[in-house]
């Protein structure tokens, strides 16, 4: 491929992680600048909760919609298929394409055969975990049709040297917008899918958390890409597959923070059918890591920001880190201008009152067991 249209790509795409756009925003402006060094039919760029490296949502282009989201979950999940997108972390380069895992005969793939052949007609997919300071924040799948469409050695190799840039711009979009407005009082939801994907059981506050990830009405509508991975994935975990019950942090449409997992229901006999999903409001411990991490800070930078959080004076910082005091101020100033304030108390505002001060503002008060209580 051209170095001069992949050197201009990389340029405008360092730009672009760094310019403080929402995930959907900046996927869909980096994908038209890849097109200028990269050729390809369709793309789908997923963003993961880099703990447990799941899939909570796709932003996608050329064509794809979301009719066949439950289907590829399936294959994505659930089937036997080796090759899935967390397994590409483990790839050289973190990189790889049906023809590579293939030997050239797309073919042998079922999921190729059986899914993207007939409902797409591609004949060739690249996918690339999206990896910067050792976490995955997300994935990009580009599809290519015709027959000599493979995607080459050089280009997979491109595509893993831009990686970082895509995951520093979702790392990056995790933060943007504040909360702007809040449900006080809805509690955990929990609903209960059967083997098919339909929703046979769901709590009073179901309806409540669904719609705030975007959802329709339980039983009538999809349920969110998000929460239909999570199904795939405990189906998988019900298979001995993995050994991890799946969940995820998510962000609502609102800008709060919410925690969904799943986990099998196992009948009498020993075998599981329906999957139950329990949503709930983030904590504080749950949220702080992530948001910390996503503003890009080194380790000692993230050392300091967690003493800071628990009111740690900066000599007091200095003498746990065994650092000078003018250190810990270098360290304070460089956090500050990557998260985007200038003091100590608007950084915690910002990391740790995000989802909170609202709340507070509205009357609500936290119980011990760090829910808010709903307001009278």
């Amino acid at each position: 491929m051209s170095s001069l249209p992949a050197d201009r790509a990389r340029s405008r795409l360092e730009s672009l992680s760094t310019s403080g756009l929402d995930v959907h925003t900046f996927s869909t402006a980096a994908v038209e600048v890849l097109r200028q060094a990269l050729p390809f039919t369709a793309a789908c760029l997923a963003p993961a909760d880099p703990a447990t490296e799941l899939v909570t949502g796709t932003v996608k282009w050329g064509g794809l919609g979301n009719e066949q989201d439950d289907e590829w979950a399936f294959w994505e999940y659930e089937s036997d298929d080796q090759w899935n997108f967390q397994s590409t972390v483990d790839r050289p380069g973190g990189v790889s394409s049906t023809h590579t895992e293939t030997n050239g005969h797309p073919e042998e793939s079922a999921r190729h055969r059986e899914f993207f052949k007939p409902n797409y007609d591609f004949d060739d997919e690249m996918r690339v975990a999206l990896r910067v300071d050792g976490a995955t924040w997300g994935f990009c799948a580009f599809f290519r049709d015709g027959r000599t469409s493979a995607f080459t050695p050089a280009e997979m190799s491109f595509v893993s040297s831009v990686a970082p840039l895509f995951a520093r711009g979702f790392r990056a979009g995790l933060v943007v917008g504040a909360v702007t407005s809040v449900e006080v009082g809805v509690g955990p939801a929990v609903i209960v899918v059967d083997g098919v994907d339909n929703v046979v059981q769901a709590s009073v506050g179901a309806p409540a958390r669904i719609a705030e990830l975007g959802g329709g009405p339980v039983g009538e509508a999809r349920l969110p890409f998000a929460l239909r991975t999570l199904i795939g994935s405990a189906r998988a975990f019900a298979l001995g597959r993995h050994d991890r019950l799946p969940r995820m942090r998510l962000r609502t449409r609102a800008g709060g923070w919410l925690i969904a997992h799943a986990s099998p229901l196992m009948s009498p006999d020993g075998t599981s059918t329906n999957i139950v999903v329990t949503i709930e409001e983030a904590r504080p411990p749950d949220v702080i890591p992530l948001v910390v991490a996503a503003y890009g800070l080194t380790p000692r930078e993230q050392a300091v920001v967690q003493l800071v959080l628990q009111g740690v004076s900066t000599s007091q910082i200095a003498a746990a880190l065994h650092l000078s005091a003018y250190t810990v101020q270098d360290h304070l100033k460089s956090i500050f201008e990557k998260a985007g304030v200038r003091s100590r108390r608007q950084l915690t505002a910002q990391v740790f009152f995000d989802q909170y001060a609202p709340r507070l503002a509205e009357g609500a008060s936290a119980t011990p067991s760090g829910w808010f209580a709903p307001t009278p």
